[in-house]
């Protein structure tokens, strides 16, 4: 496992999940906004779906699933990684001094569920029942929690060049991404094959960049969408970032309508096949412009790049990349199906190999239009999933497939 891929729908090999827990359970009608969540979704049904989900990929792939929790309850082994982690999950309530009494107080693992599920005053308290709460309420968080979590493509992306480490736009997710990349730099089986692109080395806070934004085109080509999400200066060093590592000749960066359901590229069009795309044919539409970004020179080591405007639309730009394109809209671009669809994530569908992919079941027009173009469609169960609104390719993140 190299963590580089060099396409969307190579045979899957290994994959990352998150098993939605109780950081699900903390969102209420009142704060679900606060927490970036769109409802509040029923945990057990939720886990349920979930878990047909990892277990429907390693009986149709048989690929290793590795579940986030066990992997960073395996590196909070190491004490000094585990006391920065609770510290800087401490900083936004102002009780970064509590982080030893934390440490001493819970296990390992309960740290790792206070990590990703939060921390209250009340719970706090039966384990210091002397705590000095300050202005803080018995149900206030003294650490927030991350309902987003299942979510695993948003935090990190892997290119042919290496991982480009999300900087979240949304402060409440960036614990997310720096929780994986704490797991990809020091995890026995992930650290030596890290090749980090994004964020610069020296850069402390780092313009936004997300996953869901960082599509792989062709061995030579990879599109990033510039969105609500993701800034155009964090393109800009990431685009350069990959041109230097050689393994990719051109970046596009991609215009966005700032919209809720096209918050990322993925979820405007999925790669399915090395001449196949689904796309929602109205975000094709409406993104009219495109940027290139390729290598000019590299001088005294010092990398130097070119951005052309191309004011071409994506489907222009696809076509180029993608020889003998074809595009299968959402629904078969029935306009009333197709909108009501890609508010289910109907374009981000997860490709476990060419023409074969995972799609919630209640797409059911858009996964009727995919058996029709001769792709494989296994569909998951999505009542609960689908309220997070994000879609089987926001759930996962790819970690090896065969190449193609």
């Amino acid at each position: 496992m190299n963590l580089r891929l060099n396409s969307e729908f190579g045979t899957l090999r290994a994959v990352l999940m998150h098993r939605p827990g109780k950081e699900i359970d903390r969102l209420t009608p009142y704060n679900k906004d606060f927490l970036l969540f769109e409802d509040v979704p029923y945990l057990e049904a939720l886990q349920k779906e979930h878990d047909v989900f990892s277990n429907l990929i390693k009986e149709s792939t048989g690929a290793t699933v590795y579940q986030l929790r066990e992997l960073l309850i395996r590196v909070l082994y190491d004490g000094e990684i585990l006391l920065r982690l609770m510290r800087e999950s401490l900083r936004r309530s102002n009780m970064v001094h509590l982080a030893e009494d934390i440490l001493e107080r819970y296990s390992t693992a309960e740290c790792a569920g206070i990590l990703t599920a939060g921390l209250k005053v009340h719970e706090l308290k039966r384990k210091i029942p002397n705590l000095n709460q300050g202005e803080l309420l018995d149900y206030a968080f003294v650490i927030t929690p991350c309902p987003n979590l299942y979510f695993q493509r948003d935090p990190m992306a892997l290119t042919p060049g290496g991982i480009i480490f999300s900087s979240m736009k949304m402060e409440g997710r960036q614990r997310e991404a720096n929780l994986l990349r704490t797991v990809f730099e020091n995890h026995p089986e992930f650290k030596d094959h890290v090749n980090k692109l994004y964020p610069i080395n020296g850069h402390d806070n780092p313009p936004s960049i997300e996953g869901g934004d960082v599509i792989v085109l062709s061995h030579e080509a990879v599109a990033i969408g510039n969105s609500e999400r993701t800034d155009e200066k964090a393109i800009y060093h990431a685009a350069k970032a990959l041109l230097a590592e050689g393994s990719v000749k051109r970046v596009y960066e991609v215009h966005l309508p700032e919209k809720r359901n096209y918050m990322h590229l993925d979820t405007v069009f999925t790669v399915l096949d090395e001449n196949l795309v689904l796309t929602y044919p109205d975000a094709m539409n409406a993104v009219l412009q495109t940027s290139l970004y390729t290598l000019k020179e590299v001088q005294d080591d010092k990398v130097h790049i070119k951005r052309e405007v191309l004011k071409e639309s994506l489907l222009t730009v696809l076509e180029r990349e993608i020889p003998h394109l074809e595009v299968l809209a959402t629904a078969d671009g029935n306009p009333d199906y197709s909108m009501r669809e890609q508010w289910f994530d109907g374009a981000n569908v997860f490709a476990i190999g060419p023409r074969r992919v995972i799609s919630y079941n209640r797409n059911i027009h858009t996964n009727r239009a995919l058996r029709n173009m001769g792709v494989e469609v296994l569909e998951i169960p999505s009542s609960e999933l689908s309220r997070g609104l994000g879609g089987p390719r926001c759930m996962t993140m790819p970690l090896s497939r065969a190449r193609v």
